[in-house]
């Protein structure tokens, strides 16, 4: 069963990979690239400091430091625990893919450490402004999907790698979230 899931994953992920050309290639490493969205967080913590103002917002960033560090980490320990190598060193394609990204890190796939810190922030972000600006969330999570499918794009995750590190993105979100309005009430509101 699960060699199975395994085979129909690399198949999703050939049959994505695929649909790249170089006319999208520089957009797509640009998308990839950690720093390409410092912009964007900048702007969800100015706005988390005009509806909250500096005393919450200074709890938020420690919650939000802690937040990517635990996912961050996490995912470091299930990728050094299932050790499933990357497309672009899985010797059985390695030579079919399109692969684009800088190097092939040695390190491994299983989940996707793009895409549960990017859906960790995109939950985290749109919970908390969500009092203020209803669809934001929405506009979050899309981008957390871009970062994490370009992923596949450039060749370094499979698919399950990607919806894995989502999910448990999500759930750290979440999680982190209501650490955060817990520390809210019981630090701002007294």
């Amino acid at each position: 069963m699960l060699d199975r899931l395994l085979e129909l994953d690399t198949e999703l992920f050939l049959y994505l990979n695929s649909l790249g050309s170089e006319t999208w290639d520089a957009m797509w490493l640009l998308i990839t690239d950690e720093l390409t969205f410092v912009p964007l967080y900048a702007i969800l913590l100015f706005l988390i400091y005009t509806k909250y103002g500096l005393k919450p917002l200074l709890i938020m960033v420690l919650v939000i430091a802690a937040m990517i560090t635990f996912t961050d980490q996490t995912t470091n320990i299930v990728k050094r625990s299932v050790l499933r190598f990357r497309p672009c060193a899985c010797e059985e394609i390695m030579d079919t893919i399109r692969y684009i990204a800088e190097r092939c890190s040695s390190n491994r796939s299983f989940f996707s450490g793009h895409a549960s810190n990017s859906m960790a922030a995109a939950v985290f972000g749109g919970l908390v402004l969500r009092p203020y600006y209803k669809n934001l969330i929405f506009i979050l999570l899309f981008w957390a999907f871009i970062v994490a499918y370009s992923r596949i794009y450039v060749g370094v995750h499979f698919p399950v790698d990607i919806l894995c590190g989502m999910l448990f993105g999500a759930l750290a979100g979440s999680g982190f979230y209501k650490l955060n309005t817990f520390l809210l009430k019981r630090f701002i509101s007294e």
